[in-house]
């Protein structure tokens, strides 16, 4: 169900200190910054993790800075969910739902945002 898992952070140095120490405990590997960005990644066992500040400059709290990430079977699914969350009450946030070059890999997203404000993400990865 899940794919990955976003949290905010305002001191990215103070949680990437905090999260390498919790993931080589258990075996994985410290987190490694993307390029030109405030995101720390970490994988482990089959599951992603990244830690960033807001893109959008505000402080980091439980509800900003913060996105649930859903595994999708192909670009349909990412826009039927995206259409039926809106339908539902939720509201679109992000750039509209389509594919972002990563660089080493492309991936098709669409974003959310819950009646709670709680952001969500549909993700293709082909």
């Amino acid at each position: 169900m899940f794919s990955h898992i976003v949290l905010g952070a305002n001191d990215l140095a103070a949680s990437k200190k905090f999260y390498d120490a919790l993931f080589t405990a258990i075996g994985g590997e410290p987190g490694g910054q993307q390029p030109g960005t405030n995101r720390v990644f970490y994988m482990h066992n089959g599951g992603a993790l990244m830690i960033t500040t807001p893109i959008n400059g505000e402080p980091a709290t439980h509800a900003n800075g913060g996105t649930i990430g859903f595994r999708m079977d192909s670009p349909e699914q990412v826009h039927a969910w995206h259409d039926a969350g809106c339908a539902a009450g939720g509201t679109t946030c992000e750039d509209a739902p389509g594919e972002r070059d990563m660089g080493a890999y492309k991936l098709y997203l669409a974003y959310l945002r819950d009646p709670a404000g709680n952001k969500l993400c549909a993700m293709y990865q082909g």
